[in-house]
């Protein structure tokens, strides 16, 4: 009789295969602009305007009932989720002019050089408003450095700032496109250049005219904010960049489909100038606002078209929302106070775009990822500022502690797999801040100091049970002191902290 010890020499000496890895998701983040919370179906039953890839994205994935950016204005929403630091702690980081300089330090970790270390191929796609170039700003008829390509980004197909701030012309990756260096580009904010037509001077000229601000430099019928001379064959046109994002978007898909990509597209509807596509003008009642949401749908269904063509769809991780709150009358007259009519763009929320209400950060949310999200309804507490921490661990990396000072790995609420995100959320509006603590929200005292921020914005400190009063009409700070100094001390200790992640 053999012995143990036999026994086990004369055993096989190989060992069980390896369970086979399963492949990292492909990850698209998709980035509305002022899309309000009730301005789709899923979210808004009584809308009136279809979305109908939207309203897919939504029965195939998990929607969120308690979403959040981090801001109620784009700049410093769109820097807290690549940073994972809410943007308040850092000087420079207000609605940006669109010859502003690069607000993100290159050699931070940021969302993006996050996934290339884990070997994602990344990508940004649209609307960028972070700044570009060093601290005299862009040089636009040279490379335009730094940007996304020195913060981890290994592709990028830019609008520099916005639909309504100059220059009119899209960057790719380091290059103005199609630019004549025989017609330079000129840009300022401070004062004019050259000689071209302004809205001010000349509304004869404009086939959109501004409600207030907005009359200077006239580029393709719209006058803008800032001054611009030259560029001419580089100019982009209003009504083709939805298709032009889209066409983009989707290229970049087709050319790393064999490998995991990570591609934030970031589109420009719903921002004015709302200018659709003519075969998108008149398809709802409520005017070019109601129509370029319908151009934004249609978007998205030519990105969810291409990962179906190419097979991608089950193994693709799509998170569909807003940049901040909705706004109907921003700057140019084009009918969409007139033509609202019951539509209500936040939903049954107070208070909208720039405002420190609900309306203001509280925004659409579908995740999305077939092989492994179930479709249903989430009420967890989640911002996009907690991507860049969850995102460490959905590919097993370990966070710096200088990373990401606010971003809480909220993975598991994200994948549906708990019911539960964050515990505190603090959310800003033009430096005026708010703390949500699970149904209980704080304002703190002070007066905001955007043209948005509607009326009823007293300077008194404001309490809200949002479990019973979602629409923030009744202020119970009177009633409960305590909790209102409990949660202004709480407030006060994430403000004075330089992190609140754990």
């Amino acid at each position: 009789m053999l012995g143990v010890g036999a026994a086990s020499i004369l055993a096989p000496s190989f060992a069980a295969p390896a369970a086979p890895r399963k492949p990292p998701p492909n990850i698209i983040f998709i980035l509305a602009d002022d899309l309000g919370y009730g301005d789709v179906a899923c979210q808004n039953p009584a809308s009136d305007i279809p979305t109908p890839n939207l309203d897919r994205l939504a029965k195939e994935g998990l929607r969120f009932t308690d979403a959040h950016a981090s801001s109620a204005t784009c700049t410093p929403s769109r820097y807290a989720m690549l940073t994972g630091e809410y943007p308040w702690r850092k000087q420079g980081t207000g609605v940006l002019p669109g010859d502003a300089a690069l607000i993100i330090e290159p050699g931070r970790t940021t969302l993006a050089s996050l996934l290339e270390n884990a070997g994602y191929t990344t990508g940004v796609v649209g609307k960028w408003h972070l700044g570009l170039g060093g601290p005299g700003g862009p040089d636009w008829n040279g490379d335009v450095k730094p940007g996304p390509l020195e913060i981890g980004f290994d592709y990028a197909f830019l609008m520099p700032a916005t639909g309504d701030r100059v220059p009119c012309v899209y960057v790719e990756n380091r290059r103005v496109v199609g630019l004549d260096p025989k017609d330079p580009i000129q840009v300022s904010f401070r004062n004019p250049v050259g000689d071209e037509p302004t809205g001010k001077d000349h509304p004869e000229l404009l086939r959109v005219h501004p409600s207030y601000g907005h009359d200077q430099t006239i580029i393709n019928g719209i006058s803008r904010i800032g001054w611009m001379s030259g560029g001419k064959a580089a100019r982009w046109v209003d009504e083709d960049m939805a298709d032009t994002f889209a066409a983009k978007a989707s290229a970049f898909i087709e050319k790393n489909k064999k490998n995991p990509f990570f591609l934030y597209f970031a589109t420009h509807d719903i921002h004015v100038p709302r200018v659709p596509h003519p075969r998108f003008a008149g398809k709802t009642a409520h005017g070019p606002r109601g129509d370029v949401i319908v151009q934004f749908d249609s978007t998205i269904g030519e990105i969810l078209k291409t990962l179906d063509r190419l097979n991608l769809a089950k193994n693709t991780l799509v998170i569909f929302t807003s940049d901040n709150g909705p706004v109907v009358d921003d700057g140019y007259k084009d009918e969409a106070v007139e033509k609202l009519g019951g539509h209500k763009p936040a939903g049954p929320l107070r208070g909208g775009k720039s405002t420190i209400w609900e309306g203001g950060t509280r925004i659409p949310w579908v995740v999305r990822w077939p092989a492994r999200v179930k479709p249903g309804v989430s009420g967890a507490l989640v911002c996009q500022i907690d991507l860049l921490a969850s995102f460490a661990a959905l590919t097993a990396q370990k966070l710096a502690d200088a990373d990401a000072p606010d971003s809480f790995n909220v993975l598991p609420a994200l994948l549906g797999e708990s019911k539960t995100g964050r515990e505190q959320l603090v959310e800003d509006a033009q430096n005026r801040l708010a703390l949500r603590e699970g149904e209980w929200k704080v304002i703190e005292g002070g007066r905001p100091r955007n043209r948005n921020a509607g009326t009823g914005s007293a300077t008194a400190e404001q309490l809200y049970n949002l479990g019973e009063d979602l629409g923030e009409s009744k202020d119970l700070g009177a009633q409960n002191p305590e909790k209102a100094r409990e949660a202004i001390g709480h407030l006060g200790e994430i403000r004075q902290n330089p992190r609140s992640r754990p």
